[in-house]
Protein backbone atom coordinates (compact mmCIF):
# COMPACT_ATOMS: atom_id res chain seq x y z
CA UNK A 1 0.00 0.00 0.00
CA UNK A 2 1.22 3.49 -0.80
CA UNK A 3 2.28 5.72 2.07
CA UNK A 4 -0.27 8.38 2.94
CA UNK A 5 0.56 11.81 1.55
CA UNK A 6 1.00 14.52 4.18
CA UNK A 7 -0.58 17.70 2.65
CA UNK A 8 1.10 19.99 5.20
CA UNK A 9 4.53 18.48 4.40
CA UNK A 10 3.89 18.77 0.62
CA UNK A 11 2.88 22.43 1.01
CA UNK A 12 5.95 23.09 3.17
CA UNK A 13 8.20 21.53 0.50
CA UNK A 14 6.62 23.59 -2.28
CA UNK A 15 7.35 26.80 -0.36
CA UNK A 16 10.97 25.88 0.46
CA UNK A 17 14.04 26.91 -1.57
CA UNK A 18 16.20 23.85 -2.35
CA UNK A 19 19.41 25.88 -1.87
CA UNK A 20 18.90 27.49 1.57
CA UNK A 21 16.17 25.01 2.71
CA UNK A 22 14.07 27.90 4.08
CA UNK A 23 10.88 29.66 2.89
CA UNK A 24 11.39 31.46 -0.43
CA UNK A 25 12.59 35.05 -0.20
CA UNK A 26 11.69 37.01 -3.39
CA UNK A 27 11.24 33.79 -5.43
CA UNK A 28 12.34 33.73 -9.10
CA UNK A 29 11.92 30.91 -11.65
CA UNK A 30 14.21 29.54 -14.36
CA UNK A 31 12.91 28.42 -17.77
CA UNK A 32 12.57 24.87 -16.38
CA UNK A 33 10.01 26.27 -13.84
CA UNK A 34 12.14 25.44 -10.80
CA UNK A 35 12.11 28.32 -8.31
CA UNK A 36 14.73 29.68 -5.90
CA UNK A 37 15.28 32.74 -3.70
CA UNK A 38 16.67 35.54 -5.84
CA UNK A 39 19.62 35.91 -3.45
CA UNK A 40 20.37 32.15 -3.42
CA UNK A 41 20.38 31.70 -7.23
CA UNK A 42 22.36 34.93 -7.68
CA UNK A 43 24.99 33.68 -5.25
CA UNK A 44 24.91 30.24 -6.93
CA UNK A 45 25.59 31.80 -10.31
CA UNK A 46 28.35 33.95 -8.83
CA UNK A 47 30.32 36.06 -11.27
CA UNK A 48 29.93 33.63 -14.20
CA UNK A 49 29.05 35.17 -17.56
CA UNK A 50 28.37 31.82 -19.24
CA UNK A 51 25.12 29.85 -19.18
CA UNK A 52 24.13 28.42 -15.79
CA UNK A 53 22.69 25.00 -14.96
CA UNK A 54 19.61 24.65 -12.74
CA UNK A 55 20.68 23.32 -9.28
CA UNK A 56 17.77 20.84 -9.38
CA UNK A 57 17.48 19.48 -12.94
CA UNK A 58 20.90 20.62 -14.29
CA UNK A 59 19.41 22.08 -17.49
CA UNK A 60 21.36 25.13 -18.70
CA UNK A 61 19.88 28.56 -19.38
CA UNK A 62 21.20 31.99 -20.41
CA UNK A 63 22.55 34.06 -17.50
CA UNK A 64 19.74 36.65 -17.40
CA UNK A 65 16.68 34.38 -17.53
CA UNK A 66 15.20 34.89 -14.05
CA UNK A 67 11.42 35.41 -13.93
CA UNK A 68 9.87 36.79 -10.71
CA UNK A 69 7.34 34.24 -9.42
CA UNK A 70 4.74 36.62 -7.95
CA UNK A 71 2.11 33.93 -7.32
CA UNK A 72 4.57 31.84 -5.27
CA UNK A 73 5.68 34.96 -3.43
CA UNK A 74 2.07 35.72 -2.39
CA UNK A 75 1.59 32.14 -1.16
CA UNK A 76 4.83 32.24 0.87
CA UNK A 77 3.93 35.65 2.35
CA UNK A 78 0.52 34.27 3.39
CA UNK A 79 2.18 31.19 4.94
CA UNK A 80 4.58 33.43 6.88
CA UNK A 81 1.65 35.51 8.17
CA UNK A 82 -0.21 32.39 9.28
CA UNK A 83 2.88 31.07 11.04
CA UNK A 84 3.33 34.44 12.77
CA UNK A 85 -0.30 34.56 13.91
CA UNK A 86 -0.07 31.01 15.22
CA UNK A 87 3.01 32.03 17.23
CA UNK A 88 1.22 35.06 18.70
CA UNK A 89 -1.66 33.02 20.14
CA UNK A 90 -1.17 32.52 23.88
CA UNK A 91 -0.33 28.91 24.48
CA UNK A 92 -2.31 27.14 27.20
CA UNK A 93 -0.42 27.30 30.48
CA UNK A 94 1.46 24.15 31.45
CA UNK A 95 0.64 22.84 34.91
CA UNK A 96 2.85 21.08 37.41
CA UNK A 97 2.01 17.36 37.28
CA UNK A 98 2.51 17.03 41.01
CA UNK A 99 0.73 20.15 42.33
CA UNK A 100 -1.45 21.20 39.35
CA UNK A 101 -0.08 24.76 39.62
CA UNK A 102 1.26 26.89 36.70
CA UNK A 103 4.99 26.39 35.99
CA UNK A 104 5.97 30.05 36.49
CA UNK A 105 9.46 29.47 37.94
CA UNK A 106 12.73 27.88 36.69
CA UNK A 107 15.23 25.95 38.86
CA UNK A 108 18.80 26.61 37.67
CA UNK A 109 20.34 23.60 39.42
CA UNK A 110 17.86 21.05 38.00
CA UNK A 111 17.28 23.00 34.75
CA UNK A 112 13.49 22.50 34.84
CA UNK A 113 10.39 24.71 35.16
CA UNK A 114 8.67 24.40 38.57
CA UNK A 115 5.61 25.83 40.33
CA UNK A 116 5.46 27.95 43.56
CA UNK A 117 4.70 24.89 45.68
CA UNK A 118 7.79 23.07 44.27
CA UNK A 119 9.86 26.17 45.11
CA UNK A 120 8.88 25.92 48.79
CA UNK A 121 9.37 22.15 48.91
CA UNK A 122 12.39 20.48 50.44
CA UNK A 123 13.74 19.41 46.98
CA UNK A 124 14.22 22.99 45.68
CA UNK A 125 14.51 25.05 48.89
CA UNK A 126 18.32 25.47 48.61
CA UNK A 127 18.30 25.92 44.80
CA UNK A 128 18.55 29.13 42.73
CA UNK A 129 15.07 29.77 41.36
CA UNK A 130 14.20 32.60 38.88
CA UNK A 131 10.97 33.58 37.06
CA UNK A 132 10.28 31.33 34.05
CA UNK A 133 10.02 34.35 31.68
CA UNK A 134 13.44 35.62 32.76
CA UNK A 135 14.96 32.16 32.21
CA UNK A 136 13.28 31.95 28.79
CA UNK A 137 14.79 35.31 27.74
CA UNK A 138 18.21 34.18 28.90
CA UNK A 139 18.01 30.93 26.94
CA UNK A 140 16.54 32.76 23.92
CA UNK A 141 19.64 34.97 23.78
CA UNK A 142 21.95 31.97 23.97
CA UNK A 143 19.99 30.08 21.30
CA UNK A 144 19.88 33.15 19.02
CA UNK A 145 23.68 33.39 19.31
CA UNK A 146 23.92 29.73 18.26
CA UNK A 147 21.46 30.37 15.43
CA UNK A 148 23.58 33.28 14.21
CA UNK A 149 26.70 31.07 14.21
CA UNK A 150 24.89 28.24 12.41
CA UNK A 151 23.46 30.60 9.76
CA UNK A 152 26.92 32.10 9.18
CA UNK A 153 28.34 28.57 8.84
CA UNK A 154 25.57 27.68 6.35
CA UNK A 155 26.34 30.81 4.28
CA UNK A 156 30.02 29.89 4.30
CA UNK A 157 29.25 26.33 3.14
CA UNK A 158 26.86 27.61 0.45
CA UNK A 159 29.64 29.87 -0.85
CA UNK A 160 32.08 26.96 -0.72
CA UNK A 161 29.62 24.72 -2.57
CA UNK A 162 29.19 27.33 -5.33
CA UNK A 163 32.97 27.78 -5.53
CA UNK A 164 33.53 24.00 -5.82
CA UNK A 165 30.85 23.70 -8.52
CA UNK A 166 32.40 26.60 -10.47
CA UNK A 167 35.86 25.02 -10.13
CA UNK A 168 34.49 21.66 -11.26
CA UNK A 169 32.82 23.25 -14.30
CA UNK A 170 36.01 25.17 -15.11
CA UNK A 171 38.14 22.01 -14.84
CA UNK A 172 35.68 20.11 -17.03
CA UNK A 173 35.67 22.90 -19.63
CA UNK A 174 39.48 23.07 -19.66
CA UNK A 175 39.91 19.30 -19.99
CA UNK A 176 37.39 19.19 -22.86
CA UNK A 177 39.25 21.99 -24.69
CA UNK A 178 42.62 20.28 -24.12
CA UNK A 179 41.18 16.91 -25.17
CA UNK A 180 39.90 18.38 -28.44
CA UNK A 181 43.33 19.95 -29.06
CA UNK A 182 45.18 16.69 -28.35
CA UNK A 183 42.77 14.64 -30.50
CA UNK A 184 43.14 17.15 -33.37
CA UNK A 185 46.95 17.06 -33.11
CA UNK A 186 47.08 13.26 -33.11
CA UNK A 187 44.63 13.05 -36.00
CA UNK A 188 46.85 15.44 -37.94
CA UNK A 189 49.91 13.32 -37.07
CA UNK A 190 48.10 10.18 -38.18
CA UNK A 191 47.12 11.83 -41.46
CA UNK A 192 50.73 12.95 -42.06
CA UNK A 193 52.10 9.49 -41.22
CA UNK A 194 49.36 7.87 -43.31
CA UNK A 195 50.26 10.10 -46.28
CA UNK A 196 53.97 9.30 -45.89
CA UNK A 197 53.16 5.61 -45.58
CA UNK A 198 51.13 5.63 -48.82
CA UNK A 199 53.88 7.59 -50.63
CA UNK A 200 56.51 5.19 -49.30
CA UNK A 201 54.42 2.19 -50.40
CA UNK A 202 54.24 3.61 -53.93
CA UNK A 203 57.99 4.31 -53.95
CA UNK A 204 58.76 0.77 -52.72
CA UNK A 205 56.47 -0.81 -55.33
CA UNK A 206 57.92 1.34 -58.14
CA UNK A 207 61.52 0.74 -57.02
CA UNK A 208 60.80 -2.98 -56.81
CA UNK A 209 59.31 -3.04 -60.32
CA UNK A 210 62.24 -0.98 -61.72
CA UNK A 211 64.82 -3.23 -60.05
CA UNK A 212 63.13 -6.44 -61.22
CA UNK A 213 62.87 -5.06 -64.77
CA UNK A 214 66.57 -4.13 -64.85
CA UNK A 215 67.54 -7.52 -63.40
CA UNK A 216 65.40 -9.24 -66.06
CA UNK A 217 67.29 -7.31 -68.78
CA UNK A 218 70.63 -8.32 -67.24
CA UNK A 219 69.53 -11.98 -67.02
CA UNK A 220 68.44 -11.87 -70.66
CA UNK A 221 71.82 -10.43 -71.72
CA UNK A 222 73.69 -13.05 -69.68
CA UNK A 223 71.59 -15.85 -71.20
CA UNK A 224 72.42 -14.53 -74.68
CA UNK A 225 76.18 -14.38 -73.80
CA UNK A 226 76.06 -17.91 -72.38
CA UNK A 227 74.50 -19.21 -75.60
CA UNK A 228 77.12 -17.33 -77.62
CA UNK A 229 79.99 -18.77 -75.56
CA UNK A 230 78.51 -22.30 -75.64
CA UNK A 231 78.32 -22.02 -79.42
CA UNK A 232 81.91 -20.67 -79.54
CA UNK A 233 83.21 -23.58 -77.46
CA UNK A 234 81.70 -26.11 -79.93
CA UNK A 235 83.53 -24.66 -82.98
CA UNK A 236 86.73 -26.20 -84.46
CA UNK A 237 90.03 -25.00 -82.93
CA UNK A 238 91.07 -22.90 -85.93
CA UNK A 239 87.78 -20.99 -85.94
CA UNK A 240 87.59 -20.90 -82.11
CA UNK A 241 91.02 -19.18 -81.80
CA UNK A 242 90.36 -16.45 -84.35
CA UNK A 243 88.77 -13.90 -81.89
CA UNK A 244 89.23 -15.69 -78.57
CA UNK A 245 90.99 -12.67 -76.96
CA UNK A 246 88.15 -10.22 -77.72
CA UNK A 247 85.67 -12.80 -76.45
CA UNK A 248 87.56 -13.15 -73.15
CA UNK A 249 87.85 -9.36 -72.87
CA UNK A 250 84.05 -9.00 -73.20
CA UNK A 251 83.54 -11.70 -70.58
CA UNK A 252 85.83 -9.93 -68.08
CA UNK A 253 83.96 -6.62 -68.62
CA UNK A 254 80.67 -8.37 -67.95
CA UNK A 255 82.00 -9.80 -64.68
CA UNK A 256 82.95 -6.29 -63.50
CA UNK A 257 79.27 -5.15 -63.66
CA UNK A 258 77.45 -5.43 -60.30
CA UNK A 259 73.82 -6.73 -60.16
CA UNK A 260 71.09 -4.08 -59.76
CA UNK A 261 70.23 -3.15 -56.12
CA UNK A 262 67.32 -1.34 -54.51
CA UNK A 263 67.89 2.45 -54.40
CA UNK A 264 69.85 3.36 -51.19
CA UNK A 265 67.77 6.53 -50.72
CA UNK A 266 64.69 4.29 -50.47
CA UNK A 267 66.29 2.45 -47.54
CA UNK A 268 66.87 5.86 -45.89
CA UNK A 269 63.17 6.74 -46.41
CA UNK A 270 62.08 3.44 -44.80
CA UNK A 271 64.47 3.96 -41.86
CA UNK A 272 63.22 7.54 -41.39
CA UNK A 273 59.57 6.40 -41.42
CA UNK A 274 60.33 3.75 -38.77
CA UNK A 275 62.00 6.38 -36.57
CA UNK A 276 58.95 8.69 -36.84
CA UNK A 277 56.57 5.86 -35.99
CA UNK A 278 58.68 4.86 -32.94
CA UNK A 279 58.91 8.53 -31.82
CA UNK A 280 55.11 8.91 -32.08
CA UNK A 281 54.61 5.70 -30.09
CA UNK A 282 56.99 6.98 -27.37
CA UNK A 283 55.21 10.37 -27.31
CA UNK A 284 51.85 8.63 -26.85
CA UNK A 285 53.25 6.53 -24.00
CA UNK A 286 54.74 9.60 -22.27
CA UNK A 287 51.47 11.50 -22.79
CA UNK A 288 49.48 8.67 -21.16
CA UNK A 289 51.84 8.56 -18.14
CA UNK A 290 51.72 12.37 -17.75
CA UNK A 291 47.93 12.46 -18.19
CA UNK A 292 47.26 9.80 -15.55
CA UNK A 293 49.79 11.40 -13.19
CA UNK A 294 48.12 14.81 -13.59
CA UNK A 295 44.69 13.23 -13.15
CA UNK A 296 45.78 11.55 -9.92
CA UNK A 297 47.15 14.86 -8.60
CA UNK A 298 43.94 16.76 -9.47
CA UNK A 299 41.74 13.97 -8.07
CA UNK A 300 43.72 13.91 -4.83
CA UNK A 301 43.54 17.69 -4.57
CA UNK A 302 39.75 17.70 -5.07
CA UNK A 303 39.30 14.95 -2.47
CA UNK A 304 41.46 16.89 -0.01
CA UNK A 305 39.46 20.07 -0.61
CA UNK A 306 36.15 18.27 -0.34
CA UNK A 307 37.12 16.80 3.00
CA UNK A 308 38.50 20.02 4.47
Amino acid sequence: AMAAVNPAKTLEDEMTCSICLDYFDDPVSLDCDHSFCRGCITQYRGRLTTDVSCPQCRRTFPQGNLRPNRQLRSIVDAARELRLQAGMKPAPESLCKKHQEPLKLFCREDGIPICVVCDRSKGHRAHTVIPAEEAAEEFQERLQAHLKTLRAEREKLLGLKVSREETSREYLKRTQVERRKVVAEFQQLRQVLGGQERLLDKMIVKAGIDTVTKLSVQISRLSERIRELEGKCQKPASEFLQDVRSTLSRCEEGQAQQPEEMAPELEEQVRGFSKKAIALSESLREFKVTLFSDFSDVHGSLLHRGGS
